[in-house]
C-alpha cells in the first residue's frame, strides 16, 4: 500500500528504485589494558592508522575535485589534529589500545563540541566519520559505507560523511535519503554538486525496510513508499516536463517579460569554475575564499598564492561579475592561527568581519592580493564582508578596502537580523548587499543550521525570514543600491521567483541549480513573482508559503 513521507528536499529530480541501507557504523573497540611495554608499539599504530586514513581522505578529494575536495581536505586536517594525536597517545600511555584510545579521544572531542552548544553538529559527523575510518583500520575490519550493488538503488542512511557523498557513482545511486542533516549540511550541498536527488531530515528513514521501492522527489522533500503504476508514471512526467524545461531554457536569468535576474555561481575556488561555466553562470555571486585559508590551519597562506587562486577565477569570467566573500572564519570554520580555542558559543562570538577586525594584517594581504589579482583584467569584481552587524562594521571594511588600494565595489553580507533590519544605514558604507540565507535563518530563529531536529526552523521558506529578505531589498532599492542572495535559498527555483518579487536584483548557487532555476523564472511575469511574494509573506509557516507561492505561480 502506498504511504507518502515528508523529508526536506534538499537536490533536485526524481529517483524511483530499491532501498539499500548504508552499512552499519564501526562497533565500540573492547576497553582492555595492554602492558606498559607495548605503548610505543600501540602508539606506532595508531600514527599510521591517522596518516593512512588522512591520505585516503585527500586522494577521494582529488578525484572528486571541486567543492567536495575542499570538505575531504578538511576532514583530513581532523584526522591530523596534533591535540588529538597527542589525547590518543596519552592514553595509550595509560594503558588503551590503539583503537580504544583513539574511540576515547574523538569521543572527548565530540562531547566538547555538544558542550559548546552544538554549533558544529554538522561538523560532529565528519569528526564521527573520521573516528570510524581510523578504528576500522585498526581493528582490521571493512570501513562501512557505501553497499556493493550490480543494480541501481536508493540509498538510505542515517547521515552522509562527505567521503561517502563525494564518490557516489550516480549510474548506481539514483539519489539518498538521510534521517539526519539539513538543506546546508554537507551532504545536501555535495548531493546538489552531484546532481543526485535528496532528501534529508526524515525521522525513521532507516525503518525502511531493505528491497522496499521507493519514490524519492528531491523538490518536494516527498518519499513514496511502494509508489503505484500510476503514482510512478506522474513522478516520471513531472522529471520528464523538468528536463525539457532545463533544455529549452538558455541564456541569461530573466522573467518571461523580459526582468533580468543575473545567475550566478557559488565557488570555493578555482576547481568549481569548469561547472560554473558549463551551467551559463553569469558571474561568480559567492567566492568562499576560507577553503583556501584551511590547506593550513596554523598560518594564513601567502599573498603570492591568493593571487594566484583569486587570478585563476576571476580569468574565467571576463565581463563578468565576481564578489569576493573576505575571509570567514570562526565558528564552523576554525583556524588555530586567528580562532579563539575557548569561546563558550563560538557562534555567537569573534567570527567572520570580527576575526579579520581582530587581525588586520590577514585581512589587509587577502585585499591587497584580491587587487593584485584583478590588475589588467576586464572583470567587475565585487567584495564583501561576512558577518557585518551594523554601520559601524560595514565602514570599517569599507576604510580597509580603501586603505588596501582595491578598485572595486564594497558590500556587506547580511546573516544577522540587525543588518536587514537597519540595511539602509550599512548602505552609507557599502554599494551591495548580499543575503546569506542559512545564517539570517539559523540567527533569525535560534535554529543551528547543522541539526536536524530543528530543519524546520532552517526552511527558507519561513515568512519571518522572508520579511527579512524585504526589508533588505526594499533599503537597496531606496539607496538606489544591488541587493543579491547567496545562501541556499537562491538554488529553489519556486523560491527563485519570489525572491525576485520581493525585490531581490540576483541569484547565486550551487553551478547545479542554475538551469532549474533559469528555466522557472522563464515561465513567470515580475508580476506574478511579486504575487507570489506577497501570498507566501501573508502566512504562517513555511509549507503554507511554499503552497501558497505555488498556487500563485500555477495559476489556481
Amino acid at each position: 500500500m502506498e504511504t507518502t513521507l515528508r523529508g526536506v528536499g534538499v537536490s533536485h529530480g526524481v529517483a524511483i528504485g530499491e532501498v539499500r541501507h548504508m552499512g552499519t557504523a564501526v562497533l565500540e573497540p573492547p576497553a582492555k589494558q595492554i602492558p606498559t611495554d607495548e605503548a610505543p608499539r600501540e602508539q606506532g599504530r595508531a600514527r599510521q592508522a591517522v596518516e593512512a586514513v588522512a591520505a585516503d581522505l585527500i586522494a577521494r578529494g582529488n578525484l572528486a575535485g571541486g567543492e567536495a575536495q575542499h570538505v575531504l581536505e578538511a576532514q583530513a586536517m581532523m584526522a591530523q589534529d596534533p591535540e588529538l594525536m597527542a589525547d590518543v597517545e596519552r592514553r595509550i600511555t595509560v594503558g588503551s589500545t590503539a583503537e580504544r584510545a583513539v574511540y576515547d579521544a574523538f569521543a572527548a572531542y565530540r562531547a566538547l563540541l555538544a558542550n559548546a552548544g552544538e554549533y558544529l553538529a554538522g561538523r560532529v559527523a565528519d569528526l564521527d566519520d573520521v573516528r570510524n575510518r581510523i578504528v576500522a583500520r585498526l581493528l582490521g575490519v571493512p570501513m562501512p559505507g557505501v553497499p556493493d550493488s550490480d543494480e541501481p538503488y536508493v540509498l538510505i542512511a542515517r547521515d552522509l560523511a562527505p567521503a561517502d557523498t563525494a564518490l557516489l557513482d550516480p549510474t548506481l545511486v539514483l539519489g539518498f535519503v538521510t534521517e539526519e542533516g539539513g538543506p546546508t549540511s554537507h551532504s545536501a550541498i555535495l548531493a546538489r554538486a552531484l546532481g543526485v536527488p535528496a532528501v534529508v531530515a526524515l525521522p525513521g528513514a532507516g525503518e525502511l525496510a531493505e528491497g522496499t521501492v521507493v519514490a524519492v522527489d528531491g523538490s518536494t522533500g516527498d518519499i513514496f513508499v511502494d509508489p503505484s503504476p500510476e503514482k510512478r508514471a506522474e513522478l516520471i512526467k513531472t522529471a520528464e516536463e523538468r528536463k525539457a524545461a532545463l533544455s529549452a531554457s538558455s541564456g541569461p536569468g530573466a522573467t518571461s517579460d523580459g526582468h533580468k535576474v543575473p545567475l550566478l555561481a557559488n565557488v570555493g575556488g578555482p576547481g568549481d569554475v569548469p561547472a560554473a561555466v558549463e551551467a551559463g553562470a553569469e558571474g561568480v555571486g559567492l567566492f568562499r575564499t576560507e577553503f583556501l585559508f584551511l590547506d593550513d590551519s596554523k598560518k594564513a597562506p601567502s599573498e603570492a598564492k591568493q593571487v594566484e587562486a583569486y587570478r585563476k577565477v576571476l580569468e574565467a569570467f571576463p565581463e563578468g561579475r565576481v564578489v569576493v566573500r573576505v575571509l570567514d572564519a570562526g565558528a564552523d570554520k576554525p583556524l588555530d592561527f586567528l580562532t579563539p580555542a575557548d569561546e563558550p558559543n563560538p557562534a555567537l562570538g569573534v567570527r567572520g568581519l570580527r576575526t579579520l577586525l581582530d587581525h588586520p594584517d590577514v585581512l589587509r594581504t587577502q585585499l591587497t592580493a584580491l587587487a593584485k589579482a584583478a590588475e589588467g583584467l576586464p572583470v567587475y569584481l565585487e567584495v564583501m564582508a561576512p558577518m557585518v552587524a551594523d554601520r559601524t562594521d560595514a565602514k570599517a571594511f569599507a576604510d580597509a578596502c580603501r586603505e588596501a588600494g582595491l578598485q572595486a565595489k564594497f558590500g556587506a553580507m547580511v546573516e544577522i537580523p540587525s543588518a536587514a533590519l537597519r540595511a539602509r544605514s550599512i548602505l552609507q558604507e557599502v554599494e551591495f548587499l548580499s543575503l546569506g540565507t542559512n545564517d539570517l535563518a539559523q540567527y533569525t530563529f535560534a535554529a543551528d543550521r547543522q541539526v536536524g531536529a530543528v530543519s524546520r526552523l532552517q526552511d527558507p521558506w519561513q515568512p519571518a525570514l522572508l520579511d527579512l529578505v524585504a526589508a533588505s531589498a526594499e533599503a537597496a532599492k531606496a539607496e538606489g543600491k544591488s541587493c543579491g542572495v547567496c545562501g541556499e535559498a537562491a538554488a529553489d527555483p519556486l523560491l527563485a521567483c519570489v525572491l525576485t518579487g520581493l525585490g531581490v536584483t540576483s541569484l547565486s548557487m550551487g553551478a547545479a541549480s542554475i538551469p532549474y532555476v533559469r528555466a522557472t523564472l522563464a515561465k513567470h511575469t515580475l508580476a506574478q513573482c511579486e504575487r507570489a511574494a506577497a501570498a507566501a509573506r501573508a502566512t504562517d509557516s513555511a509549507e503554507e508559503a511554499r503552497l501558497a507561492a505555488q498556487a500563485v505561480l500555477s495559476g489556481e
